[in-house]
């Protein structure tokens, strides 16, 4: 595996990692037990990498229909995810679930991991293989829900603000990279 696809995974799994390190900010604000975060990584966890292994299996079919230009479709769904985070993130919607337990923690993994459906659809295109990015994207997932619990009280709101408006920039700014450096080398 070359060490730009090592890159172009870990800078997908960061993108992905800020949404959930904002929630994770979120709900350390308001105290978590070790309990509550364990459930709460394992949920971001699991929905994060299987959301982008149901984005990959839609991806290579779409693949296998459009040829190369699925490609360029994957990419577009990368613009198109990091635009509707950064809109979610300045039209500051507000949960009233709790989110480190039963429907409430179930309705955030799983809007949390909508993102990682669009990003499924284009790993398949940045030249890694789909077990080093979905390993990548659980670490990252993990790690920063961690983060974000532990230090919540201490980051505060500000940083649960940007977050997703930072993440959804990276996405469109990957989106369009990834698919500049597919047409400069096709």
């Amino acid at each position: 595996m070359h060490l730009d696809a090592i890159w172009r995974v870990a800078l997908v799994a960061v993108s992905l990692a800020l949404d959930v390190f904002a929630v994770g900010i979120g709900v350390g604000m308001r105290g978590a037990d070790t309990a509550a975060k364990f459930r709460i990584g394992a949920a971001f966890a699991t929905s994060e990498v299987a959301m982008t292994l149901l984005g990959a299996g839609i991806g290579a079919a779409a693949g296998r229909v459009l040829g190369s230009a699925a490609g360029y479709l994957g990419f577009g769904a990368l613009v198109a995810v990091g635009l509707y985070m950064i809109v979610e993130t300045v039209r500051e919607t507000e949960s009233g679930f709790d989110l480190s337990r039963g429907w409430g923690l179930f309705v955030a993994a799983l809007s949390l991991s909508l993102d990682s459906l669009g990003i499924g659809f284009s790993i398949l295109y940045i030249g890694a293989p789909l077990i080093v990015s979905l390993v990548a994207i659980a670490f990252a997932s993990v790690t920063s829900t961690t983060l974000g619990l532990t230090f919540g009280g201490v980051l505060g709101r500000r940083a649960e603000e940007t977050a997703g408006l930072w993440a959804g920039i990276v996405l469109v700014l990957t989106g369009l990279g990834f698919a500049a450096e597919k047409y400069l080398a096709g």
